[in-house]
């Protein structure tokens, strides 16, 4: 079944296997196990939440460990038989050799393509990217038939609902003549999992491979009094700062509510600001925001 179909099963079935570990397939896949179905994640790659950050992949694959989730990386799916039962997988793993699982429902959550078979786009001279089925456009989201705009999943970029609605309000700023662009860099990242991860600017990982210098500063929810308090102590928040400038190049959490507190951080960069900006912005304590601020202040240095 798809993402959809698994909104809706009519039981919580008693072997779920979730074919791919990204936010959809780790969000369902959570879900259902804490509803009481023994939870199976099949991943291709070595971690889960490709994209995220890896120290915050790396927490959250931990963290739904522990909640019972099983998590087969490198490992692919290469045969199902479906019968009475349920489906019967044949799985291969990396360095293991093939096996056999049997499940009651099988989530395929793999990704999805931009629906654009049918939309009459060849006759007005539209051809989708083969591959990938996105419609070519510019800054201003104009594809190369004049008159034509495209966004949201339709075009280059995560299929997130907030980029969708940015990119549609630029593209009809830019129609009524008011310059308008959206930053793919301050677009946030959220995995709706317990606990929540986010993420917006450069991963650690993007950092290091374009060669930016950078500081880095990490705090944990363990020495938040908020967290402590609310019993959800568990994860962290890390700030990536350009070691010459100063200005914010990332901002990554795994924790409490990690889906309200990226705002700051998406904002943040949206103004080009820098950690000391943060740092010497007021928080009130007691907060789990409080933990956004110590983040930045290490990242300064400070202890």
């Amino acid at each position: 079944v798809s993402s959809t179909e698994a909104l809706s099963f009519p039981a919580v079935p008693e072997h779920l296997v979730v074919v791919g570990a990204g936010a959809v397939g780790l969000e369902l896949g959570s879900v259902w196990a804490r509803l009481g179905a023994r939870v199976t994640v099949v991943e291709l790659l070595p971690g889960v939440a490709a994209g995220m950050d890896g120290q915050v992949a790396r927490g959250l694959e931990r963290a739904l460990r522990k909640q019972g989730l099983e998590i087969l990386t490198r490992t692919r799916v290469t045969g199902a038989e479906t019968g009475a039962e349920g489906v019967r997988l044949t799985l291969e793993s990396e360095g293991k050799g093939a096996q056999e699982r049997k499940a009651h429902r099988v989530l395929v959550a793999v990704g999805r393509r931009p629906a654009t078979e049918g939309l009459g786009l060849e006759a007005v001279g539209l051809a989708p990217d083969p591959e990938t089925g996105r419609i070519p456009v510019d800054g201003a989201f104009r594809s190369p038939v004049e008159g034509v705009l495209a966004v949201g999943d339709l075009v280059e970029g995560p299929m997130l609902a907030h980029k969708a609605m940015m990119e549609g309000i630029a593209a009809v700023e830019n129609l009524a003549g008011i310059p308008a662009r959206v930053n793919p860099l301050a677009i946030p990242g959220v995995i709706y999992t317990h606990p929540e991860a986010a993420g917006v600017g450069l991963t650690e990982e993007q950092a290091k491979a374009r060669g930016v210098p950078f500081r880095k500063g990490v705090f944990s929810f363990g020495a938040s009094g908020r967290a402590l308090a609310a019993g959800e102590a568990e994860g962290f928040v890390k700030v990536l700062a350009d070691a010459k400038t100063d200005r914010l190049l990332g901002v990554h959490l795994l924790g409490p509510r990690a889906s309200d507190l990226i705002a700051e951080a998406v904002l943040a960069l949206e103004m080009a600001a820098s950690a000391e900006d943060l740092a010497r912005t007021a928080h009130a304590h007691p907060t789990f925001a409080e933990a956004v601020w110590e983040a930045c202040r290490m990242a300064q240095g400070a202890g």
